[in-house]
């Protein structure tokens, strides 16, 4: 179907959807080419609708790299409401690109952005929408490639049936070498395009992989079965990070997140055992001061937004940090410009430096211990103790905020219910203190997540609390803390089961999520949308326990999923720690000691020919010389 023809049936229907925006594409600072013109044309997606992809930072990073080659356009595409995807079919519109309206059939490569698990069903519909077969197997040359990036691609498996191939690590570089390789490829077999990109390092292309299994249903191995696949597939890293996008599209509709983030540093040296991202964007990179400060005054150029966040998994560890604040404050101070400083570890300095950012609208700090006693937060390698939690909260309400949020687990390894009356206890204490300051003004909000052993990290071994457990530790939750002032939200126990099957799944629950999407499942990520029992009777009818992938215990020795793809760090390090942290030990932030995770060799040779100054370990202004502060943020 041509582009013309399918923008004459979207006239009919537009105006019969919610918020037809979504759908119109035209926003400034999006870029068209002309189609005739350029020889490779790629599709982004991202397996939301608009209002949540438009905020999503890779995919803009993608759509310039892509748009910055005079041979190479890059256009977008966003998951459908039910409302447009019923109307779609029934007038027969294939799934388009948002630039020219072109089907996304007549692309050459389909990038598809999986940054969590909930979004596999809506891939399935994006596949579908845009006439596809979802299953790999049944394409052939004549449909684009279909690759998919992101956190979630760490552990690949439950959606191999589903994608030609996968990005392992990050995107920036790669899909133009992935470009390059499929436009000298053209007129290939399928299978021929898939050895060529299985070459490039990163790249993971599951028809090259046989997984056989044990009685107990473990995996026994995966092997290849082709030679030009590796036996393990390691990582891609982007040794220097561009510069910062900036030109970021203005969005048609209110979006989740309406302003601009510019990335500061990527990775983190925490630590925390929990943590998925810590661990695979492993090493730390950090921007310049004075590129931080450009990026920011190109944004309000181009953009006109009024509010911009400053990126990173922990912007404390920054080794500018200080340095960047001041010059914020310096220029911006008086320009009603809004600036948000996340994931901070912070002390009565920092919050000094918080105050010089201007943020006149007091809306509160993010804070987030995750753990509430000693015995845990050593558990999960995030120690803070008692007293400097109770002092970061008075600097807080000393200097006018109001509220303070607080982030929890439930369901930690080995977690008792004195942790859970822990989490009670020091929320009140919280509390307290900040009626000391500022009276009843003062108020507490507490958020509680149930914990996901995720792959790559130490706990990958450890079980989910069962919803026993986790309905036990959440009524009580509930039943303490209903002071005025304590307001608490938590996640329910459905989405963290199923976060967990997915997360942690192997091939056969590929079969799992057709069925279920099938079945008519769509937006998982939608607590109003997800539907329990229709995923309960698609493991049944493929013969498949959920608890397997939850609750159950894994031996030291068994064989996961995603042990083919290499994260560069050791799983004999991630052995070591989890062992570690039974018995209550802690490391320090390995900028202070290495602890030989595995990065630094495997991109020995990489990190030699482009910025070896950028890759210390540790770094010249180590954590041991900074105050050690808790993680806080800056509410947006």
């Amino acid at each position: 179907m041509t582009p013309e023809q399918i923008e004459r049936k979207l006239s009919r229907i537009l105006l019969k959807v919610e918020k037809p925006g979504r759908y119109v594409g035209g926003e400034y600072n999006s870029i068209t080419k002309n189609w005739d013109d350029v020889e490779f044309k790629v599709a982004l997606a991202f397996p939301d609708i608009y209002d949540l992809g438009m905020s999503n930072l890779g995919i803009m990073l993608l759509y310039e790299q892509v748009n910055k080659r005079e041979d190479m356009l890059a256009e977008r595409v966003f998951s459908v409401w039910d409302d447009m995807e019923h109307l779609m079919r029934e007038a027969n519109i294939p799934l388009f690109s948002l630039e020219t309206k072109h089907a996304i059939r007549d692309f050459d490569l389909l990038g598809i952005s999986l940054p969590y698990e909930q979004l596999y069903t809506n891939v399935l519909t994006l596949i579908d929408l845009a006439g596809m077969p979802v299953r790999s197997i049944e394409r052939d040359e004549r449909y684009p490639l279909i690759i998919a990036g992101g956190h979630a691609c760490y552990n690949p498996e439950p959606m191999a049936h589903f994608i030609d191939a996968f990005v392992i690590g990050e995107g920036e570089e790669i899909i133009i070498e992935v470009a390059e390789t499929l436009k000298k490829m053209r007129g290939a077999s399928r299978y021929e395009q898939l050895e060529a990109v299985a070459k490039i390092q990163g790249i993971y292309v599951p028809r090259f992989y046989d997984v056989a299994y044990n009685e107990d249903g473990t995996i026994a191995h995966v092997s290849t079965n082709n030679p030009v696949a590796p036996k393990r597939v390691l990582k891609r890293i982007v040794p220097i990070l561009p510069k910062p996008f900036t030109k970021f599209l203005v969005p048609n509709i209110d979006t989740v997140h309406n302003r601009a983030p510019i990335e500061i540093m990527r990775g983190c040296t925490r630590g925390c055992r929990f943590c998925h991202a810590g661990m695979i964007t492993r090493p730390v990179r950090e921007r310049p001061v004075a590129e931080v400060m450009e990026a920011i005054e190109a944004v309000i150029h181009s953009t006109g937004f009024e509010e911009i966040s400053l990126l990173s998994l922990s912007s404390s560890d920054y080794v500018y940090v200080h340095e960047l604040v001041d010059a914020i404050h310096q220029k911006y101070a008086d320009s009603g410009l809004s600036l948000s400083l996340p994931s901070l570890r912070i002390e009565s300095t920092s919050a000094d430096l918080l105050d010089k950012l201007g943020d006149t609208r007091r809306h509160g700090f993010t804070f987030a211990p995750e753990a509430a006693t000693e015995r845990m937060r050593n558990m999960i390698n995030k120690y803070v103790p008692d007293e400097q939690v109770l002092q970061t909260a008075r600097d807080v309400y000393s200097r006018g905020w109001r509220t303070i949020k607080f982030y929890f687990m439930i369901g930690h390894p080995n977690e008792t219910l004195d942790d859970v009356q822990g989490i009670i206890n020091l929320c009140k204490a919280i509390l307290k203190e900040g009626r000391k300051i500022i009276g009843m003004k003062a108020t507490v909000n507490v958020g509680v997540s149930t914990f996901i052993p995720k792959p790559h990290t130490p706990f990958q071994w450890v079980p989910q609390d069962s919803r026993e457990q986790v309905e036990t530790k959440l009524h009580m939750l509930k039943s303490q803390m209903r002071e005025q002032g304590l307001h608490l939200r938590w996640n329910d126990f459905e989405s963290s089961d199923f976060e967990g099957w997915l997360s942690r799944g192997d091939r056969r629950i590929g079969m799992v999520i057709e069925r279920a999407w099938r079945m008519g499942c769509r937006f998982d990520a939608w607590m109003d949308k997800h539907d329990r029992a229709t995923w309960l009777r698609a493991f049944a009818d493929e013969g498949l326990d959920p608890s397997f992938y939850t609750t159950r215990e894994r031996d030291i020795t068994e064989i996961f999923p995603w042990d083919h793809i290499d994260a560069a760090v050791h799983k004999k390090f991630l052995v070591d720690d989890y062992l570690m942290s039974i018995k209550g030990e802690t490391r320090v932030d390995c900028r202070d000691q290495c602890f030989a995770c595995g990065i630094l060799p495997k991109f020995k040779d990489l990190r030699a020919q482009t910025a070896p100054e950028s890759w210390e370990c540790p770094p010249v202004k180590p954590i041991s010389e900074r105050k050690r502060e808790p993680n806080v943020t800056l509410m947006p």
